[in-house]
């Protein structure tokens, strides 16, 4: 039956085609395509819940400062601003801030501008004069000084009581500011003899003084002296207890001229040991109180603005008018 379906009527072997298959590793009709889109989405997961960790973990100050990292507000401005958003933002070259100022706008003046940051264009140049330059500052103090020193010797000349002790007042610059000297002579004595009482022609010109200086921000010091002559018993009194007593005393009074309180720099007595008469130590001149009007440094300024001076200890000298414990 073979022969008679051969073709021709041949008698042939009908043909027999084998078809291989070859099967190569796992995965061969795929490639390792879906390897590359696994990673990618393993990494957009990561990053998600990297994302949603930052936005829990963080305050809304970070996260601001967080996209402005990733995407500059100040560069923006720059790339995409046109005409007066320009290179100073429509503002002059001289200006305070040389940013727009719309209310949308975040990420420019707090890359410059201290949150904190307190003061305006008008710091340092006020009425009462500069607060960057010490040397202007001290300037307008000597002026200030002298304009104190005229005002008092004019009160003096026009009150009677006050113009006998014109020769018991000195004004003497030194190198902390201005000292103002009340001093004694043989005749006539600023505190009762041994005490701490102020006479009541010196409580008066003290009262002119304070009433003169009152309005300034100059820090104070006061400084008492007395002579060398001693005391029958040092440990009941002496020359310390009485100049500090005394250079006290001038405060109070100073205080109740409404001289301010925290102006009071340093109260102090040094006895007979800054004689102003050095070869007589027991010249009645000896005696006397010291007012300095200090200097105010820049510096030295307090949180609440107040001038605090550097205190530079100085020796005084030099001879003035002439008088007692």
């Amino acid at each position: 039956m073979a022969a008679q379906r051969a073709p021709h009527g041949n008698q042939l072997q009908p043909k027999i085609i084998v078809k291989k298959i070859i099967v190569e590793g796992h995965g061969g009709h795929h490639g390792g395509a879906w390897k590359v889109a696994y990673a990618d989405f393993v990494t957009a997961m990561m990053a998600f819940f990297l994302l949603l960790w930052i936005l829990g973990a963080t305050t809304e100050k970070q996260r601001k400062a967080l996209a402005d990292y990733f995407a500059p507000t100040l560069v923006e401005l720059k790339q995409n601003s046109a005409g007066s958003n320009g290179l100073f933002g429509g503002e002059a070259i001289n200006q305070r801030d040389n940013y727009p100022g719309k209310a949308s706008q975040t990420g420019t003046k707090s890359m410059t501008v201290p949150v904190g940051g307190t003061g305006g264009k008008d710091v340092g140049t006020g009425a009462k004069g500069t607060l960057k330059d010490q040397r202007a500052l001290t300037q307008q103090d000597q002026k200030n000084f002298e304009e104190t020193a005229k005002r008092i010797r004019q009160r003096m000349q026009m009150t009677p009581s006050l113009s006998k002790l014109a020769n018991h007042i000195r004004f003497v610059p030194t190198r902390d500011g201005m000292r103002i000297d009340l001093m004694d002579d043989a005749n006539y004595s600023m505190f009762n003899l041994g005490t701490t009482a102020l006479v009541p022609e010196a409580s008066a010109l003290v009262g002119t003084i304070a009433d003169s200086i009152k309005g300034m921000e100059n820090p104070i010091m006061i400084r008492g002296h007395t002579d060398s002559l001693g005391y029958g018993d040092p440990l009941a009194m002496n020359n310390w207890m009485l100049s500090s007593g005394r250079a006290e005393a001038t405060r109070r009074r100073l205080l109740s001229g409404n001289v301010t309180e925290m102006r009071f720099e340093r109260i102090e007595g040094v006895a007979d040991r800054e004689p102003l008469i050095v070869e007589n130590p027991a010249d009645p001149r000896n005696r006397r109180v010291s007012i300095t009007l200090l200097y105010r440094r820049i510096m030295d300024q307090d949180q609440q603005g107040r001038f605090r001076p550097g205190l530079r200890a100085s020796r005084e000298a030099g001879a003035a008018p002439v008088g007692q414990h």
